[in-house]
């Protein structure tokens, strides 16, 4: 009997399925609820949105925190953090918000680059996808719809999802600009822990996020900074690093912003005292209602101005 014949897929372009149209609350743009193939074969959820007019239009892909949660989580984000997106939208933007999976601790550090391969006509990978790299695979599939302008892509992510940009950016050249809003970029530096770290005594984790990183010049010594320019060294997307007056990890921000600007990238920093982490991203008061503080609202504006610098608009 003749070998089955499959084709050769290990390497193709993700695809995606929409699920559902969805309502956003106080807006008359809805969601479509996707779900997006990672490198895997996995599936992704994706929450995209459209401007109203005629597109191909520029898209800025929005993350917050660390991953996992599917759907639920993105009607979360669409019903309760919103406020930013419906300003990019006015601005004429496509938006969406994403889930990846779930970060795995300090495994950048030791699983290395992901490489693909093939066997018996299918994938070979030598090891499992990473969070960033589900960002990735989403920036590839949404360059395949007429509606995007696949050479205008950009990211904005808080806190993991702004290490996640440093991340991204070293390996992928696909995003024409990226904000990096307190970014917990200690994976990424190869922080060494001090007498501050605290171990989880259930899990025998380390909580990074309980070490006192305020101050750059206590922090700086500390990033282990070979593995740390090594790894800058190929960004050559422009990124707006933006730091919080007030915040415990202020220094490793404010650090992660002096190695690009030393290494000559194309790199600015802003901070803002603002009282709450995830400012980027108001979200609605306890009437339901959005009422961001002029601070969170300059955020915004000069988040807007960077991607229009950016993209041409």
């Amino acid at each position: 009997m003749p070998e089955v014949q499959h084709p050769t897929d290990f390497q193709r372009v993700p695809t995606g399925v929409v699920v559902a149209t969805e309502a956003v609350p106080d807006s008359s743009i809805p969601a479509t609820m996707m779900l997006v193939e990672a490198i895997d074969g996995a599936y992704i959820p994706l929450a995209l949105r459209l401007p109203e007019g005629k597109g191909p239009f520029p898209i800025v892909l929005f993350g917050s925190g660390n991953g996992g949660g599917g759907f639920e989580l993105l009607r979360f984000f669409n019903n309760q953090r919103s406020w930013t997106q419906e300003r990019f939208l006015e601005a004429g933007y496509a938006v969406a918000w994403l889930r990846y999976r779930a970060e795995v601790d300090y495994a950048y550090d030791r699983i290395g680059k992901l490489v693909i391969d093939g066997r018996q006509t299918r994938q070979l990978l030598n090891r499992g996808p990473m969070e960033y790299e589900d960002a990735i695979a989403i920036a590839e599939y949404l360059k395949t719809l007429p509606e995007i302008d696949g050479d205008r892509i950009g990211w904005m992510g808080s806190s993991h999802a702004g290490e996640m940009v440093f991340k991204i950016s070293s390996e992928y050249k696909g995003f024409r600009a990226m904000i990096a809003s307190e970014p917990a970029t200690h994976e990424f530096l190869r922080l060494r822990p001090d007498e501050t770290a605290q171990i989880n005594p259930e899990t025998g984790l380390l909580n990074v996020e309980k070490m006192l990183m305020r101050e750059p010049e206590k922090v700086r010594p500390r990033i282990t900074e070979d593995v740390a320019r090594a790894r800058i060294a190929p960004i050559e997307t422009p990124i707006l690093v933006q730091g919080r007056d007030t915040d415990e990890l202020q220094g490793i921000f404010r650090v992660s912003y002096d190695l690009l600007h030393e290494m000559g990238k194309d790199a600015e920093w802003k901070s803002y005292d603002h009282e709450l982490h995830g400012f980027v991203f108001p979200a609605r008061d306890e009437t339901g209602k959005y009422i961001p503080n002029e601070v969170a609202q300059q955020s915004v504006r000069d988040s807007l101005a960077f991607f229009a610098k950016h993209f041409g608009r």
